[in-house]
């Protein structure tokens, strides 16, 4: 039953972001979108990707994103209106996107997913943390490409500060 009320609270919060033309209120409706998500991620029993939901989308990209839009969105005490363009393109793809995942999800085989086996169950049958497991995943496999990955952000982030610097002073 909570799945569904998360779920629901997804959609409705996804399409009010997508069809309303104020931007701080597609902002909220983002942030609502992202904890719902979140909430699916805790009942589906991936501790991790909903903390990293929270962490860095909640917690990082979106207080960025309303912080950008409350300081940069009144202009002489007007809302900086979003224009709506290709609106039946859009419906278009986003209704072939709709047939395309149902149709997967009703095909998809769902006790065969691995965290639903008995093997994630620990002692007292509840659901093992997957934390620890892909910390050491990430730790003794993945480390190289995991440190590439860091290096190339950050070389992305010192790009886009020397870009966004002014350039008439110098």
């Amino acid at each position: 039953m909570l799945f569904y009320i998360f779920a629901i609270l997804a959609i409705l919060s996804g399409a009010y972001m997508v069809l309303t033309r104020n931007l701080l209120y597609a902002g909220f409706s983002l942030l609502i979108t992202l904890l719902s998500m979140a909430g699916i991620y805790v009942l589906l029993f991936a501790d991790f990707i909903a903390v990293t939901q929270l962490m860095v989308y909640v917690g990082g990209v979106l207080v960025l994103l309303l912080f950008g839009i409350m300081l940069s969105s009144r202009v002489h005490d007007k809302s900086v209106l979003s224009e709506s363009v290709n609106k039946i393109w859009g419906t278009l793809v986003a209704g072939l996107i709709l047939v395309g995942l149902s149709y997967a999800i009703l095909k998809a085989n769902i006790s065969t997913l691995p965290w639903l086996q008995t093997a994630n169950l620990d002692v007292l049958g509840q659901q093992k943390s997957t934390v620890q497991l892909i910390g050491i995943k990430l730790m003794t496999d993945v480390v190289v490409p995991f440190e590439l990955a860091s290096l190339l952000l950050l070389m992305a982030l010192m790009g886009a500060a020397y870009i966004a610097t002014d350039k008439q002073n110098t």
